[in-house]
């Protein structure tokens, strides 16, 4: 079965290529569950009901969180009762919400998917790595197949934890910087994995602002507002080819389409 793992959705433009690219996608290869990182998805910053609506009704199946599930006041409620939004698992017991859940593929076959977030230059959060270590009995019990979204800044905290879980999930895919690596793979224990899968949202953008604010930011040191950038965007992330029964990973590609790509047959021979 094929699990897309969208990037980090930015902003309007974000919302727009993951609509556009997954209207488009269904008439080229058969998804059994579209898991997505919504936490930039309301304005660049935080999630709200009426964003996570939106992109529910264009395919998406689960959305995930990380530093900023948190910055839209209004989208707190959507956190605390909403199964489909996971914030990370590894906040300290008693937070509101959820960082992990089952779900269900088109086919009827079980997930899990894990929201978590790293330490290294992000926060004080509870050690992800033990976090997962102790979980891992309960969440296989339930299904065989887990998928972990790791929201973190250092690349080495993010291929740490894929030998951490080599062979004991389906598929790590980090999130948080925005800009796709080029080592999308299955680890040797059969995890697949990639250290970011990239971003939806603006092209001509600096991770998805407008580059005018953020060099601004850079050459004057003066705190800065930043707006999501405009134009054309682009849609990125990762297909996992995961065996349900095993939650073994057989393939993983990654990907990057442009708006205008999308609009072009023969971008669309890869899929």
């Amino acid at each position: 079965m094929w699990v897309l793992f969208l990037g980090d959705v930015v902003g309007k433009p974000g919302r727009r290529a993951v609509r556009e690219f997954l209207s488009r996608l269904r008439s080229h290869r058969d998804i059994d569950l579209v898991i997505a990182n919504g936490e930039n998805a309301a304005g660049g910053v935080g999630l709200t009901g009426p964003v996570a609506r939106e992109l529910f009704d264009a395919g998406v199946d689960v959305l995930t969180g990380g530093n900023h599930t948190w910055d839209k006041r209004e989208g707190l409620p959507l956190v605390r009762d909403e199964e489909k939004v996971l914030r990370p698992a590894n906040y300290p017991p008693g937070v509101d919400g959820r960082g992990w859940g089952v779900f269900r593929g088109r086919s009827g076959s079980p997930y899990i998917v894990v929201s978590l977030i790293g330490r290294v230059f992000m926060g004080q959060y509870d050690c992800p790595f033990r976090w997962m270590e102790e979980a891992l009995p309960e969440l296989k019990g339930h299904a065989a197949a887990v998928i972990v979204d790791f929201h973190a800044e250092a690349t080495s905290e993010k291929r740490a934890m894929a030998f951490h879980l080599d062979g004991r999930v389906s598929a790590v895919a980090g999130t948080h910087t925005h800009v796709q690596t080029r080592d999308a793979q299955v680890m040797p224990g059969g995890t697949g994995y990639i250290t970011d899968t990239g971003m939806c949202g603006p092209v001509k953008s600096v991770i998805g602002m407008d580059a005018r604010d953020v060099l601004r930011r850079f050459l004057t040191q003066v705190p800065t507002r930043f707006e999501v950038a405009s134009g054309e965007a682009e849609a990125a992330g990762v297909f996992f080819e995961i065996d349900p029964g095993s939650g073994a990973c057989r393939g993983v590609e990654a990907f990057v389409m442009s708006e205008t790509m999308m609009g072009n047959r023969e971008a669309w021979k890869r899929f």
